[in-house]
């Protein structure tokens, strides 16, 4: 379905939630199976009874090489609605993985929360999914206290998300008036009014003319600030029945932002003003520019002023221009040029962007910016997605070891954003996705004989009718897997929540197996639906990796809090900690690892990952580095019973004194074994 026949108008206000865009079903149909097949296009009927029949021939089918290839060559290249509803359901579960209910936030960045958890409330909005709702209601009320810095942010927080940062405050006024929007419950709407009134205090016309302060010292008016305020303000008027106040600031904040100089010749937004009220020149950071817009569009929605849309795209046109804001297509920060590396601020920007820039689409449902939009969810999926369904700060997939492509949860969120805004408006009444755990095994052979892998293939669906999941799994040359095909029943109930059915899969991997990635695919097919997913097993004969490269990342089992600033510098301060495993081959009879590491260190290990014995502290408050050495811990006495293919152990660096935040570096990781 091309974008731009995508949307629907709710006039005025917001874009429509899931509840207007599926008024167009007649009432005595909806929700119901017989209904939900009567508005199926006729191919998805057609391909329907030609999957039924080839259910008959499964097993030979499968057999066929040509199989696999048809799953994965889908006549049209264009991804379809099913497909981007199954693309979108897949990241936004990595991403809630990383939540933490006990906190209720995403470890451990507080602005960066409230926009990851306005992105699970947008893909909620856009899909019908409705399963992280919990999650949002659960921040709402435990962090809407007061707060000591250190807790939830490095500034004390002042209760109802409010704190001296006026743009984190602006950024959880709008999440919850994301919430407001899929639930309709006032408290979240208060909450917002709240916010706002706060940040209104900082709204200083005797300073540049107007604009909201940064901070609550009052020191820098810039681009995110203000963009901020003016989505918040015309959200709000878009959503109180007979409100003029918050219109007027809105305006306001709109004609002041677009006199202010901060949008330059160009037609691009720089960071800030100088204290002398003029543009500072400081970086185009896409965020702005997508808040700019962002920010335009709800006011058009509030004011329908021709002039304001207008605006709004120039802003657009200048983001997507020669020299701007993409680089052969591909939407681009500065700090992802393979020379440097994004901050855990950055990393998120991209996001903001594609968020406003979804609304751009749905607004104009103009053909090129759909295509810029299709182009970044696509990039995303084709070339900056891991078989784990992680996704990476740079689009276009570019890593260099020195500089490597982070996959954390603030990535995550970032590039969901696009794949959210890749679905279409109604969305489709079925899906289908498919995931493997482990999706990233590593796999030590052993010396003879196969090695075995069991892998669990998770499938999902969504809509009204049932499905038989047809799937087909394909392994590489000399390895064995079963089973090769298999049925899967599903019976989903809806969008709501998507039903889930899986299939254990048993890989042998033979000892000659060389090193490196190889890839186990599964393919599926039900009812004119497809999906293919990956696992990628590394099968590598000896451990040897530095710290903070690609080389690392399939040996790092739990990184928890850790951190890593470049090559050869893991930490884990505080309460934090890291986890390797090391999948030693099941004839393992003698173990041995090296850890370049120090600082204030604590090394634990264990064959379970659950009961840990204490090999390696340092029980001296080093802070400076002096005590780096190469220490070498026997892991003979640790090695369990052999249990799907491995001796697993798992080494764990955390902080010997956590008071301080100086705990365990590692710098290099180094073993040996003999079978």
């Amino acid at each position: 379905m091309d974008h731009q026949f995508r949307s629907i108008y709710i006039n005025p206000g917001s874009p429509p939630t899931v509840r207007q865009q599926m008024d167009w079903i007649p009432h005595r149909i909806r929700g119901h199976p017989i209904g939900a097949l009567l508005i199926m296009n006729l191919e998805a009927v057609r391909v329907r009874v030609r999957t039924l029949l080839a259910v008959i021939g499964l097993t030979v089918a499968a057999a066929t090489p040509s199989f696999a290839a048809e799953q994965a060559s889908p006549a049209n290249p264009r991804t379809d609605g099913p497909t981007a509803v199954a693309r979108a359901r897949v990241a936004a579960d990595v991403l809630m993985n990383s939540y933490d209910p006990g906190k209720a936030w995403f470890p451990s960045s507080w602005w960066n929360s409230a926009v990851a958890l306005q992105t699970i409330a947008d893909y909620m909005q856009r899909t019908g999914d409705r399963r992280y709702l919990g999650q949002l209601d659960n921040t709402f009320e435990k962090d809407k206290g007061v707060f000591p810095p250190g807790v939830l942010s490095g500034d004390p927080l002042l209760g109802n998300f409010t704190s001296r940062a006026i743009d984190d405050s602006e950024w959880w006024g709008l999440t919850w008036l994301q919430a407001y929007d899929l639930t309709r419950n006032p408290k979240y709407l208060d909450m917002a009014v709240t916010i706002a009134n706060y940040v209104n205090n900082y709204w200083d016309a005797g300073s540049c003319g107007g604009g909201v302060w940064w901070n609550a010292e009052r020191t820098y008016k810039n681009a995110v600030t203000n963009g901020l305020w003016i989505r918040l303000t015309a959200e709000l008027h878009n959503r109180i029945p007979g409100d003029q106040l918050w219109l007027g600031r809105s305006r306001t904040a709109w004609d002041w932002f677009q006199h202010s100089g901060m949008i330059n010749a160009s037609g691009l937004v720089n960071d800030g003003l100088t204290d002398a009220c003029t543009n500072n020149g400081q970086n185009v950071w896409t965020y702005n520019q997508g808040l700019a817009i962002g920010a335009g569009l709800e006011l058009w929605r509030a004011t329908r002023d021709p002039a304001i849309l207008a605006s709004v795209r120039r802003l657009a046109d200048a983001a997507i221009g020669p020299g701007a804001l993409a680089t052969d297509g591909v939407l681009t920060e500065s700090c992802d040029a393979i020379t440097q590396t994004c901050d855990d601020n950055g990393k998120q920007f991209k996001g903001i962007f594609m968020r406003y820039w979804t609304d751009l689409v749905d607004t104009t449902r103009d053909r090129r910016y759909a295509a810029f939009l299709s182009q970044q969810a696509e990039n995303i999926w084709n070339n900056d997605r891991d078989a784990a369904g992680r996704l990476g700060t740079r689009w276009s997939g570019a890593t260099d070891n020195d500089h490597p492509n982070v996959f954390d949860w603030r990535t995550q969120a970032s590039a969901l954003s696009a794949l959210i805004g890749n679905v279409p408006i109604p969305p489709p009444l079925e899906s289908l996705a498919a995931t493997m755990s482990p999706a990233q095994p590593v796999i030590m052979p052993s010396a003879s004989g196969a090695t075995p892998v069991a892998i669990d293939l998770g499938i999902s669906a969504t809509g009204f009718i049932p499905l038989r999941a047809l799937a087909s799994i394909d392994a590489p040359a000399g390895w064995n897997v079963s089973p090769r095909a298999a049925q899967i029943p599903l019976q989903p109930h809806g969008n709501a929540i998507p039903v889930n059915g899986a299939l254990a899969l048993k890989v042998a991997v033979p000892s000659s197996a060389t090193d490196g990635h190889h890839l186990v695919t599964a393919n599926l097919m039900a009812a004119g639906l497809r999906f293919t997913t990956q696992a990628d097993v590394l099968v590598a004969h000896k451990i040897d990796f530095d710290t903070g490269t690609v080389d690392e990342n399939p040996w790092l089992f739990d990184p928890d809090g850790s951190q890593s600033n470049g090559v050869q510098n893991r930490f884990a301060d505080g309460n934090a900690h890291f986890t390797y495993r090391l999948p030693f081959p099941a004839d393992t009879t003698a173990a041995n690892v090296t850890l370049t590491i120090d600082a204030e260190f604590l090394v634990q290990v264990s064959n379970d990952n659950q009961h840990w014995t204490t090999v390696l502290q340092e029980t001296r408050r080093i802070t400076d580095g002096s005590n780096k050495a190469d220490r070498s811990i026997d892991l003979t006495p640790y090695l369990g019973p052999a249990a799907n293919g491995a001796r697993p152990i798992y080494v764990r660096v955390s902080d010997a004194f956590p008071d301080d935040g100086w705990g365990g570096r590692v710098y290099h990781v180094a073993a040996t074994i003999v079978e």
